[in-house]
C-alpha cells in the first residue's frame, strides 16, 4: 500500500531541546519532528541531528511513498495545521514587536495569540458538534486572516472597477477580470490537485462611512451590525482555481489563463526564495489617518489627499502609482473622500514601483484639498506633507508608521522650486536633524495637523540597513572595509538573503582587492553566510546559492584564498580552546568546496589550465589537515569533539564538488585516507561513534560509492569500522542500515559488471562478526534481528562456489572450521525455533526460586542455634541445606543447553545459596557461576551479563552480612581450577581475580562499618571500595552511591573541605546539559542542568563551612558563567555576592596551617586498604605530633609505635603484628610564585603553603665520617626524603597513599646555605607585614624572632658557619665548593642586613615597656657583627637604606629613628 498509516514517524515536542551534544538537534517546544532512526533512547530526524526520545509526543500520520523519499502527513485538521505552524511564525514575530517597542500592536498580538490557541485547544478536544466546529473554525480563520493582514502577510490588491449598475466599467476587459495571487500553503503533503470553487459574495449597505477603513474586517468579524444586505438580488460571483507549483511551473501547465491576460497579484513582501535575477523595487505605501483644522468654517471639510512622486529635479514621475493589479499605472493618486470628516481614516494601500536608478532623490509629496459639497467642481489647496523615500546616509524609508508635518499652502502656492520645501524638516525625526530652520519662509508648519502612513518596502536592490549598505557601497569606505566585514554578522538574516548575490559579489571583489589584507575576513563572512542558509528558516535559500555559484560566480582567483583560509582553520584545532570559528567553518564544507572548484573552472578556462598541479597539490595538503584534526586525541576536549563532528557530517557532501576535479580514484583515495585517519571506536564516545557512523553512512549513499573503481577502495576501511561496532556490539541499529546500503548497491551493480573481489572483502570482514552479532541480539531479544538477518542472508546469497572455497581454505584448523560451522549452524537453529522461550521454562524458574528460598530459610541456619540444638537437628535430619544444594545442582545440569535462559536471572538467588555459611554447600554451588561463565562465553563470545550481576549482588549481599575471608579464598580456588582448562581463561582469571579482590574491600568495608571503628578507618575503607568501582571494575553507579556513603561520613566527622571534594567527584560526572535524569537516590527526577547546579551550591557551601574560600570561588565563577549565558540575573548576583564574600573571608577571617604526618602502617593485621603501605595525614586544627601519635595508637590499640625512621625490613612486613611509624613531614608547595611575592598578605599565602600540596619532605640529620667535636657543622649531613602522593591534600580523604619516594643527600654546606636562606626569608616576610601594616599592635612575634635569629648568632649560628667554611684548609680540600662558599657569604651578609632593617622596625613599633629587650637587642647585634670576621669591612647608615627600591624595605618617610646606628658588614 503506497499511502500507509505508520504511527512511529511523526511526533511534537513537548520540551525543548538545546541540542547541546554532538549532532544534537535545537528544537522548540510545539515543533513537529519526523523521525528516520531510533537508537538507544534517542531519535533520528530528518533534518540533521539527535535529540532524547522522552522529549517527544506521539502524532497519528499517513506516511506515503516510504523510504528515501517519503512524506509524513499528520492525521489532524487542515485548520489545526495552519494555526500550529501561523502561531509559530507569529511567536518569532511577536518578540521582535517587544525589541522595537511596538507595545500597543505586541498587547493586541498576544490577545489574538491566546485567543487561537485556546480555539485551537477546542478543536482538538473532539466533544464538539458539527456546527460548533464551524462556528470555531470561521473564528479561528477571522483571527488568522486579522494577524497576518496586521503582520505584512497579504497580498497586493486586484482592482475591478465597476460602474452605477455593478458591471464592468470597461465591458470589453470582462473576460480578462481574473487575477493570480501567490500564496504560502502550508501543508506537509506533496501531491498536487486543483479545484474550482465558485463563491457568491453578498453586498452589504456601510451606514457610516468612518468606518469604510476598517468594512473588511468588521464584516469578517461581525463585530458591527450597522452593515445590512440590501437584498437578495445585490451580489458578486467569484470562482477560486487553486494552482500548485512555481510561476513557471503553474504558466506551462494553464497556458489558457495566461493567453487572456491574467494579472499577477504579487505579495506584500518577498516570496520564500529570491533567485539570482529576481529583481523587484516595490514601495508599498498605505495612506493611514489625518487630523486637520477647521480653519474657521462652522462645519468640517471634505479631504481629498492628492499624491505624486517627484525626482531630485522636481519632475513627477509618470506611472510610477500603482492603485492594485488588474489596472494601469498612473502618475498621480487621488483619495476617496470623507463626507465632513476632519479626521479621516483611509487605511488605502497604493503600491510605488519606482524605478531604482530614480529612488536616491526623489520624494512623496500629498496635497491636502478640500472639496466643496456645493460646487463639485471646486478643490481648494490648503496644505501639503512630504517625505523623501532615501536618508542621506543612503537607505530607504523604514518600514515603520511615518507622522508627517503638515505645511500650510494655498491655491496660489508654486510647487515649481520644490527645493523652497525639501530643505524643511518632514517629521519629528527630521525636525532634529534640522536645528537652525528660519523663521521668515514661504511654508510655515501647521502644529495643530498631522498626517500618518505607512511604509513597507519590498526591493532586491534597496537596503534599509546601514551595516549591509555601507558593505555593497564599500568603495566609498577605504578605511573601514576591515569593519564593514567585521559587522555582515550584526545584519539580519532577512537582509542577508534578500540581497545574497549582491553581497556575493561585493566579498569577492573585496577579496580580489586585496587578498592578504582581506581574505581571512572575507573567508569569515562567507562563512557565516553558508551557515545562515542551514538555519531551517533560510534553508530553501540553498537553491539560491547554488544558481549563484553556477550562473552569477565570477571569483577566479578567490580558490586560492579559500583553500588556505580553510587550511589554516584545520592547522589551528590542535591549538586553540575555543573553536566556534573552526566549527562553523567546517559545517561550511559543502559550499566553501563548490566556490573552490567553481573558482579552478573558471580559472582553468581563462588561462587554459594553468597552475593545474600546484591546485592539486594544495587539495592534498588541505587533505593532510583534514586527517589531522580528524585523528587528534579529543577525549580531554569537548570543543575538539565538536569540531570534528561538524567535519565529519559535512565531508560526504563535498564528494561531487571532487569528481569535476579529480578522477574516481583520486577522490576515493582522498576519502580512503580521511575515514582512515578516524580513531577506532575503543578510543571516543558514544556520541562520536554515531557522528563516524552517520558519515560513513553518507558516504555509502553518495554518487562516488556507486562507481565500481571507488567502491573497491573505500569498501575495506568502511568495513573496518562496522567491524569494530559490531565486535562492541555499539550502534547495531545505524551499522544495520549501512550494511543494508552496501548489499543493496552491490546486488545492482552485480548486473553489470564482476563484484567477485568485493564480495570477497565482505566476507572476510563480516560472515564471522555477522554470526556473532545474530546470536547476541537473539539472546536478548533486540529489535533488530530482522536487518541483521537480511544482511547475513543478502551476504550468504551473493556468495559464489569460489568465495565459499576460500573460506573454508582460511580456515586454520579444524576447531576453528567446527567453531564457525557451530556459530552458523546455531543462527539457523534459532531462526527456525518457533518460540525462543517456551512457557513451562517458567516452571523451572519457580523450582529455583523455591530451592533457594528453602536453603536460605532462617530455621535452617544452624550456626545461629546453641551448639546442644544444632546437634540435635544434624543427628535427627542431617543439614537439609546440603540435600537441597545437591537437588539444586542436579536439576541445573539436567538443563543441558536451555541454561542460557536462566542468565543472569538466576545469578543474585545463586550467589546467596553460596553465601551461607557451610562450606559443602558452597563446594557444591560455586563451581555453577564457572558453568555460567562457560554458557555465556559460547553464545555471546563472552561473559558480560554474568561480570554484571554478579558484580551488583555482590555489594548488596555482602553490606548485609553475608561472606566471609573463607569464602573469599574458596570462590577464588574453586572457580581458578575450573576456569584453567578453558580456551577463554585469560579473561575468565581476570574476572575472578576482579570479583576476589572487590570481596576483599567489601568485607573490609562491612568490617569497618558494622564495627566500633574510628571515622578515619571507615573514611580509608570507603574511599578505597570506591576507587575500585570506578578504576578497576567501571561500574559508576556503585561508584556514586559511594561518593554520598563518603560524603555522609566527612559531614559527621565535620571534615567539609573533604566532603565538598567528594560530592565534587560526582558534579564533574555531569554535564550542563537538559538531558532528563531518573530519580536516583535522595535526588528527585530532574534536568542534568539543575542537578549540576544544586551540588555545585552544596560543594560551594561545604568549602565555606570548611573556611576553604579558594577551591569555592572557581565554582562560583561556573555557575555564574550559566547564570548569565540564561539571563538569570537574580541567580547571578547571589552567587557574584558569594564570591565576593569569600575573598573577604580570605583576607579577615583567621585560618590555621595544619601539620601534616606520615604514617606507615606495616604487618598483616592491618586491613588490606593500609597494610604495609605509607600515607600521609593532614592533621587537624591544633594538632601535633605527640596528639596526632596520641590519636593513631588509639584506634590501632594493638598496634606498636616504632621508634625509628628507617623503613622496615620484610620480618616486620611479614608479621602477624601491627606495627605504626609516624613522623611529621613538611609540605612543599605547588604554587612557589605566589609565595615570593612580597606584597601579597600573609593570609593569602598561608593558603599556598598548607594547600594542593603533593609532595613532602622528611629530613633527617646523620654525620658522614668522623665527627668534629668543635663544630659538628663540618659533618652535618642531611638525608632528605621527599614523598609523592597519589592525589594533592586536602581531597576527598585526609590521607593518601604514597606513590614514590624520592632519598637524596643534602651536603654540610648545602644544608648551611638552606638554612641562612629560608631564616632570610621569614625575616623578610615578617618585617614586610609590618611595614605594610598587614600586623598591628601586638609586635612580640617580630620581638621572637629578632631575638632567636641574634642570640642564636651571639652563641653560634652563621659564625659555625664561618669557622666551618671559609677556612683556608677547607677551601683547599674543597675547590668545587668555591660557588656555594660565595653564595653562603652573600645569604650572610644579607641576613645582617635584614636583622638590621628588622631593629629599626622594631624601633620605630616597641611599646615603651618593651625598650629593655630592644636595647638587648641592640648590644647583641653588636656582637653579633663583632663575632663575624673577615678580610676587609664596609659600613652603611640603617636610615639610608630604607630608601633602597627594594620590596621589602620601610619607605624613609615612614618613620624617624632619632638614633643613627652604625654596622660593619663583611664583605
Amino acid at each position: 500500500n503506497e499511502n500507509c498509516l505508520y504511527l512511529e514517524k511523526y511526533f511534537r515536542l513537548i520540551c525543548s531541546f538545546r541540542g547541546a551534544v554532538p549532532q544534537g538537534l535545537v528544537l522548540e517546544l510545539g515543533e513537529t519532528v519526523q523521525i528516520l532512526e531510533k537508537c538507544e533512547g534517542k531519535h533520528f530526524s530528518l533534518l540533521q541531528g539527535i535529540f532524547p526520545a522522552n522529549y517527544i509526543h506521539l502524532k497519528k500520520a499517513i506516511v506515503s511513498n516510504r523510504g528515501q523519499y517519503e512524506t509524513v502527513v499528520p492525521l489532524e485538521d487542515s485548520v489545526v495545521t495552519e494555526v500550529t505552524a501561523t502561531l509559530q511564525e507569529w511567536a518569532v514575530l511577536w518578540k521582535q514587536l517587544y525589541v522595537k517597542h511596538k507595545v500597543d500592536l505586541f498587547y493586541k498580538l498576544r490577545h489574538v495569540m491566546n485567543e487561537l490557541i485556546d480555539l485551537r485547544r477546542q478543536l482538538l478536544s473532539g466533544h464538539l458538534t458539527q456546527d460548533q466546529v464551524r462556528e470555531v473554525k470561521r473564528h479561528l480563520t477571522v483571527r488568522l486572516d486579522w494577524g497576518n493582514d496586521l503582520l505584512g502577510y497579504s497580498n497586493e490588491r486586484f482592482m475591478v472597477r465597476l460602474n452605477k449598475n455593478g458591471g464592468p466599467r470597461n465591458p470589453e476587459k470582462i473576460d480578462r477580470m481574473c487575477a493570480l495571487f501567490t500564496v504560502r500553503v502550508c501543508s506537509l503533503s506533496s501531491s498536487l490537485y486543483s479545484s474550482v470553487i465558485v463563491v457568491t459574495l453578498r453586498g452589504k449597505k456601510c451606514n457610516n462611512e468612518n468606518e469604510w477603513c476598517q468594512i473588511h474586517e468588521n464584516i469578517i468579524r461581525k463585530s458591527s451590525t450597522k452593515y445590512t444586505a440590501p437584498s437578495s438580488n445585490y451580489g458578486l460571483i467569484i470562482s477560486l482555481q487553486l494552482l500548485r507549483g512555481d510561476m513557471e511551473q503553474v504558466r506551462r501547465e494553464n497556458p489558457m489563463i495566461f493567453n487572456r491576460g491574467v494579472s499577477v497579484t504579487r505579495k506584500l513582501g518577498f516570496p520564500d526564495v529570491i533567485m539570482p535575477g529576481d529583481i523587484r523595487n516595490d514601495l508599498y505605501l498605505t495612506l493611514e489617518k489625518g487630523d486637520f483644522e477647521r480653519g474657521g468654517k462652522s462645519v468640517q471639510k471634505n479631504i481629498e489627499v492628492t499624491m505624486y512622486v517627484l525626482y531630485a529635479d522636481g519632475e513627477i514621475l509618470k506611472d510610477c502609482i500603482s492603485l492594485g493589479s488588474g489596472e494601469p499605472s498612473r502618475s498621480a493618486y487621488h483619495s476617496f473622500v470623507l463626507y465632513h470628516n476632519n479626521s479621516p481614516r483611509w487605511g488605502e494601500i497604493i503600491k510605488l514601483p519606482i524605478p531604482i536608478d530614480r529612488f536616491r532623490g526623489s520624494h512623496l509629496r500629498f496635497e491636502f484639498r478640500h472639496c466643496s459639497t456645493k460646487d463639485k467642481g471646486e478643490k481648494k489647496l490648503f496644505g501639503f506633507a512630504f517625505t523623501p523615500l532615501m536618508r542621506d546616509d543612503g537607505t530607504t524609508l523604514s518600514d515603520d508608521i511615518h507622522e508627517l508635518y503638515v505645511y500650510k499652502c494655498d491655491e496660489n502656492s508654486t510647487f515649481n522650486n520644490h527645493a523652497l520645501y525639501l530643505g524643511l524638516p518632514c517629521c519629528k525625526e527630521d525636525y532634529n536633524g534640522c536645528p537652525n530652520i528660519p523663521s521668515s519662509l514661504i511654508f510655515q508648519r501647521s502644529t495643530k495637523e498631522t498626517f500618518s502612513v505607512s511604509t513597507q518596502l519590498s526591493s532586491t536592490k534597496l537596503t534599509q540597513n546601514v551595516d549591509l549598505l555601507a558593505l555593497l557601497k564599500w568603495k566609498a569606505y577605504p578605511d573601514r572595509v576591515m569593519d564593514i566585514l567585521g559587522r555582515l554578522r550584526h545584519v539580519s538574516g532577512e537582509e542577508i538573503v534578500k540581497f545574497l548575490q549582491d553581497i556575493l559579489d561585493t566579498l569577492f571583489v573585496v577579496l580580489d582587492d586585496n587578498t592578504e589584507k582581506y581574505g581571512l575576513l572575507v573567508f569569515q563572512s562567507l562563512v557565516f553566510i553558508i551557515n545562515l542558509l542551514r538555519d531551517s528558516k533560510y534553508f530553501h535559500f540553498r537553491p539560491v546559492m547554488d544558481t549563484y555559484i553556477q550562473k552569477h560566480f565570477a571569483g577566479a582567483l578567490a580558490y586560492k584564498e579559500l583553500i588556505r583560509c580553510l587550511k589554516w582553520y584545520m592547522d589551528r584545532s590542535a591549538e586553540l580552546v575555543r573553536q566556534d570559528h573552526i566549527q562553523e567553518a567546517m559545517r561550511a564544507l559543502e559550499y566553501l568546496f563548490k566556490f573552490i572548484v567553481q573558482s579552478r573552472i573558471l580559472y582553468s578556462r581563462a588561462t587554459c589550465g594553468m597552475e593545474e598541479e600546484q591546485f592539486r597539490t594544495s587539495i592534498q595538503e588541505l587533505f593532510q589537515s583534514i586527517r589531522f584534526v580528524l585523528s587528534l586525541d579529543s577525549r580531554s576536549s569537548e570543543t575538539l569533539i565538536f569540531t570534528q563532528a561538524a567535519l565529519l557530517n559535512s565531508f560526504p557532501a563535498i564528494f561531487d564538488e571532487l569528481l569535476q576535479m579529480f578522477t574516481v580514484q583520486e577522490v576515493a583515495e582522498f576519502v580512503r585516507g580521511t575515514l582512515g585517519s578516524m580513531p577506532s571506536t575503543v578510543h571516543i564516545g558514544q556520541s562520536m561513534d554515531v557522528v563516524k557512523l552517520q558519515s560513513i553512512a553518507r558516504t555509502v549513499d553518495s554518487r562516488l560509492f556507486s562507481f565500481s573503481e571507488s567502491r573497491r577502495i573505500l569498501l575495506p576501511v568502511v568495513l573496518h569500522h562496522i567491524h569494530l561496532h559490531l565486535r562492541q556490539q555499539k550502534e547495531l541499529l545505524i551499522c544495520s542500515g549501512i550494511l543494508s546500503s552496501i548489499f543493496s548497491i552491490i546486488k545492482t551493480s552485480s548486473l553489470e559488471g564482476d563484484v567477485v573481489e568485493e564480495v570477497e572483502m565482505m566476507v572476510e570482514s563480516l560472515l564471522d562478526v555477522l554470526l556473532q552479532t545474530l546470536l547476541t541480539i537473539m539472546s536478548k531479544s533486540q529489535s533488530q534481528e530482522g536487518e541483521y538477518v537480511s544482511c547475513l542472508l543478502s551476504l550468504l546469497r551473493q556468495m559464489s562456489d569460489t568465495h565459499f572455497q576460500h573460506l573454508l581454505d582460511n580456515f586454520q584448523s579444524k576447531d576453528e572450521l567446527k567453531e564457525f560451522l557451530l556459530k552458523i549452524f546455531c543462527v539457523f537453529r534459532n531462526l527456525m525455533k518457533m518460540s525462543v522461550f517456551p512457557r513451562d521454562w517458567m516452571v523451572w524458574n519457580s523450582y529455583f526460586s523455591l530451592a533457594v528460598l528453602f536453603i536460605n530459610q532462617p530455621s535452617l541456619q544452624l550456626e545461629n542455634a546453641t551448639p546442644a540444638k544444632r546437634k540435635k537437628i544434624l543427628d535427627k535430619y542431617g543439614d537439609m541445606r546440603v540435600m537441597m544444594a545437591y537437588e539444586l545442582f542436579s536439576m541445573w545440569q539436567n538443563l543441558g543447553e536451555h541454561k542460557i535462559h536462566f542468565i543472569p536471572g538466576m545469578i543474585g538467588p545463586f550467589l546467596g545459596v553460596t553465601l551461607v555459611p557451610q562450606p559443602e554447600v558452597r563446594n557444591i554451588m560455586i563451581p555453577i557461576f564457572h558453568d555460567m561463565m562457560d554458557w555465556e562465553q559460547r553464545k555471546n563470545g563472552n561473559f558480560k551479563q554474568v561480570e554484571a550481576e554478579l558484580i551488583d549482588k555482590l555489594d548488596s549481599l555482602v553490606s548485609e552480612g553475608k561472606g566471609d575471608e573463607n569464602y573469599r579464598e574458596l570462590f577464588s580456588l574453586l572457580l581458578l581450577e575450573k576456569i584453567e582448562q578453558e580456551t577463554w581463561r585469560e579473561t575468565g582469571i581476570s574476572f575472578v581475580t576482579s570479583v576476589t579482590r572487590l570481596m576483599e574491600r567489601l568485607l573490609d568495608y562491612r568490617d569497618c562499618m558494622k564495627g566500633d571503628e574510628t571515622e578515619n578507618k571507615k573514611i580509608g575503607c570507603t574511599v578505597n571500595l570506591m576507587n575500585f568501582y570506578k578504576s578497576e571494575i567501571n561500574k559508576e553507579e556503585m561508584y556514586i552511591r559511594y561518593i554520598h556513603k563518603l560524603c555522609d561520613m566527612h559531614l559527621q566527622a565535620e571534615n567539609y573541605t573533604e566532603a565538598a571534594f567528594t560530592l565534587l567527584l560526582y558534579c564533574e560526572l555531569l554535564q550542563w546539559e537538559d538531558r532528563p535524569l531518573r530519580e536516583f537516590l535522595h535526588y528527585p527526577s530532574q534536568s542534568e542542568w539543575q542537578r549540576k547546579e544544586g551540588l555545585c551550591r552544596k560543594i560551594i557551601h561545604y568549602f565555606n563551612k570548611g573556611k576553604s574560600w579558594e577551591f569555592g570561588i572557581p565554582l562560583c565563577r561556573e555557575l555564574a558563567i550559566q547564570y548569565e549565558s540564561l539571563y538569570d540575573y537574580q541567580s547571578l548576583s547571589w552567587i557574584r555576592k558569594m564570591e565576593a564574600t569569600y575573598y573577604d573571608n580570605i583576607m579577615e577571617q583567621q585560618r590555621l596551617e595544619p601539620e601534616f604526618f606520615r604514617v606507615g602502617f606495616y604487618g598483616r593485621k592491618f586491613p588490606f586498604f593500609l597494610r604495609n603501605k605509607e600515607y600521609v595525614c593532614r592533621g587537624h586544627d591544633y594538632e601535633r605530633l605527640e596528639a596526632f601519635q596520641q590519636r593513631m595508637l588509639s584506634e590501632f590499640p594493638q598496634a606498636i609505635a616504632m621508634q625509628h625512621p628507617n623503613h622496615p625490613d620484610d620480618s616486620i612486613l611479614q608479621c602477624d603484628a601491627q606495627y605504626l611509624q609516624i613522623y611529621a613531614v613538611t609540605p612543599i608547595p605547588d604554587n612557589i610564585d605566589v609565595l615570593q611575592m612580597d606584597r601579597v598578605p600573609d593570609r593569602i599565602k598561608s593558603f599556598y603553603r598548607v594547600n594542593n600540596i603533593r609532595k613532602f619532605r622528611y629530613d633527617r640529620p646523620f654525620h658522614k665520617g668522623p665527627k668534629d667535636k668543635e663544630n659538628e657543622f663540618k659533618s652535618l649531613w642531611i638525608e632528605r626524603t621527599t614523598l609523592t602522593l597519589t592525589h594533592s591534600l586536602p581531597g576527598i580523604s585526609r590521607w593518601f597513599e604514597v606513590e614514590r619516594r624520592e632519598l637524596v643527600e643534602v651536603s654540610p654546606l648545602e644544608n648551611a646555605i638552606q638554612v641562612v636562606e629560608n631564616k632570610n626569608q621569614e625575616l623578610r616576610t615578617l618585617i614586610s607585614q609590618y611595614q605594610h601594616k598587614q600586623m598591628h599592635g601586638n609586635i612580640n612575634l617580630l620581638s621572637m624572632c629578632l631575638n632567636g635569629v641574634i642570640d642564636a648568632a651571639v652563641n653560634g649560628g652563621i659564625a659555625r658557619y664561618q669557622e666551618a667554611f671559609f677556612d683556608k684548609d677547607y677551601i683547599t680540600k674543597h675547590p668545587a665548593d668555591a660557588e656555594k662558599i660565595t653564595q653562603l657569604k652573600e645569604l650572610m651578609q644579607e641576613q645582617v642586613h635584614v636583622l638590621g632593617v628588622g631593629l629599626a622596625v622594631h624601633e620605630k613599633f616597641v611599646h615603651p615597656e618593651m625598650r629593655p629587650l630592644h636595647k638587648k637587642l641592640i648590644d647583641q647585634f653588636q656582637m653579633m657583627r663583632s663575632s663575624l670576621y673577615h678580610v676587609s669591612w664596609f659600613s652603611f647608615n640603617i636610615t639610608e637604606q630604607f630608601n633602597m627600591n627594594s620590596c621589602w624595605l620601610l619607605q624613609a618617610s615612614n618613620f624617624d629613628l632619632g638614633t643613627q646606628y652604625r654596622f660593619a658588614f663583611p664583605i
